[in-house]
């Protein structure tokens, strides 16, 4: 372990609990910073002293002892907020720009989120450094490939921890993520991380976002190999361009190592099928790592040959390093066979046994939230699933389409986020009014944006591509009463999509988080009389 003895590590505990008792002396961090070209100078500091308690960037969270680092984000800096964990007991801050007056020592940086990430991981010891590490990215696809990827682990004698947007999984038990984050902020994630390896995990898989890349939460996770699902228009509200979005996703692969920890070549599984792939794929043999591909094209790494789809999964005739394969998938349609197709190429790469990978992904039944069906013996199908983005919405629905029966067709309730990426809006109704024979607008996440905006944006779309308000598009404010509304008008044959919150347990108003589970709101409704 480095810098640190396991006798040190004592708990994971609650999710802001201690997972370290004890304390460690600002000059090793001091170290640190120096070695790795991260800082600028220090000031006000004693060699060996202060010793420190824990490392935060809020300073709500000081306790006595702590390090506070000053991050610049978006809407706040956190150096308006020095003198107050300073008040609080904090004994050190890390700043990008020095503080006047201070008696405190001050660590002067380049980039406060990066010096942050490598505080958190050298406070709980590195512990990337004892897992194999897996980050997964993309703009759909990274939670199932996650779960999928972990399973695959599991099965060749690698138990795997996973952090990301359902949750994070430690030692086999998953604690929920009531965070509309997918990737941790640096300390959580190194302090799940550490977690993990306590727990037994020898392995950990990340579903690496955008945000987690651009903002540097993931910036001392030590990645052995990354997987690139796809990308499409998300989260310009954060990046500002498609290309910024675009960087952030390729700086993982441009990261991976040669040659990684344990001695195993890094690797990065690229989908070639999307037309962004080659550049992942260049980008993992710029540094030397090997790059795994997969998709439909002759000379990839892992190709789909035949997909036979059913109500209940895929049967998939793949050729994995020219060696034909076939299997049952649980998991139905064609972007899940994608995303198995990217654990296989994982296996190919870090040289896996590939019939126990198969026969993990075969076993798989469904993973929380994406196309999860509610049965409560109505006379349509009612699925549940995460798609919030135009081409997720467009592939879930292009595989619901031919669950309906002969007559039905598809019912999708659906919004958008308020105060996040505007410009997907229009396309999201385009996309649902595409597949559908009603769209039903509604709530999700409004924030503080007035929800009839959003609602129109995406009315706009559907109008678009041709819905027809008040027949083939319905606009219903309230969540609740849309779903009603579907159950309604939905007939024998149909199928209803509830779309966007997936197996998230809140939504995101003016107020704050409120409870709310599609599935909790779909079982009562399909209870009442008459639906």
């Amino acid at each position: 372990m480095a810098e640190a003895t396991t006798e040190r590590w004592t708990r994971i505990g609650e999710p802001d609990g201690p997972v370290l008792d004890g304390t460690r002396p600002l000059a090793d961090l001091v170290d640190r910073l120096r070695r790795e070209g991260r800082l600028r100078s220090v000031l006000g500091h004693d060699a060996g002293e202060p010793e420190l308690t824990a490392v935060t960037d809020d300073s709500r969270r000081i306790a006595p002892g702590s390090l506070f680092v000053a991050v610049r984000g978006l809407r706040v800096d956190g150096h308006a907020f020095v003198r107050d964990a300073l008040e609080r007991g904090a004994a050190a801050v890390v700043v990008e720009q020095a503080v006047d007056g201070l008696a405190a020592p001050q660590l002067v940086v380049d980039r406060g989120a990066a010096a942050l990430a490598s505080a958190a991981a050298w406070w709980y010891g590195d512990p990337s450094h004892e897992l194999r590490t897996l980050g997964v990215t993309g703009t759909n696809g990274k939670t199932t490939t996650s779960f999928l990827a972990a399973a695959a682990l599991e099965a060749v004698g690698l138990p795997a921890g996973i952090g990301g947007t359902i949750g994070i999984r430690v030692g086999g038990t998953l604690q929920r993520n009531e965070e509309p984050q997918t990737t941790p902020p640096a300390p959580a994630l190194q302090r799940f991380l550490r977690g993990m390896v306590l727990a037994g995990d020898r392995a950990a898989v990340i579903e690496t976002s955008s945000h987690g890349l651009a903002a540097e939460r993931v910036g001392s996770v030590a990645y052995g190999a990354a997987i690139f699902t796809n990308l499409s228009h998300e989260h310009l509200d954060f990046h500002g361009t498609f290309e910024a979005y675009r960087a952030a996703k390729l700086s993982l692969f441009e990261r991976l190592p040669a040659v990684g920890l344990d001695g195993r070549p890094g690797v990065g599984v690229v989908n070639l099928d999307d037309g962004h792939g080659p550049a992942f794929a260049d980008a993992t043999r710029g540094c030397g790592a090997r790059a795994v591909t997969y998709g439909t094209a002759p000379g990839v790494d892992v190709r789909l040959a035949d997909l036979n789809a059913t109500a209940g999964g895929s049967r998939i005739d793949l050729l994995v390093d020219g060696v034909p394969r076939s299997f049952e998938l649980r998991l139905p349609g064609r972007y899940n066979a994608f995303n198995a197709m990217a654990v296989l190429g994982l296996a190919l790469g870090w040289e896996l046994d590939l019939d126990a990978v198969v026969g993990a992904l075969a076993g798989v039944r469904g993973v929380p939230g994406r196309m999860e069906r509610v049965e409560a013996g109505q006379p349509f199908l009612v699925v549940i699933d995460f798609a919030h983005t135009p081409r997720a919405i467009d592939a879930v629905l292009a595989e619901l389409q031919p669950l309906a029966a002969k007559g039905g067709g598809v019912i999708s309730v659906f919004g958008a986020s308020g105060e996040r990426d505007v410009g997907k809006r229009p396309l999201m109704g385009e996309a649902a009014a595409r597949r559908s024979r009603l769209v039903v607008v509604t709530e999700d996440d409004s924030r503080n944006e007035n929800p009839s905006e959003i609602h129109e944006a995406i009315a706009t779309g559907a109008e678009r591509a041709g819905a027809c308000r008040g027949e083939t598009l319905l606009v219903v404010p309230d969540r609740r009463a849309a779903m009603a509304e579907a159950f309604r008008r939905a007939g024998a044959g149909d199928v209803v999509a509830l779309l966007g919150k997936g197996h998230e347990t809140w939504n995101v108003g003016p107020t704050g988080p409120e409870p709310w589970s599609d599935r909790a709101v779909a079982e009562e409704e399909l209870a009442r009389p008459g639906s």
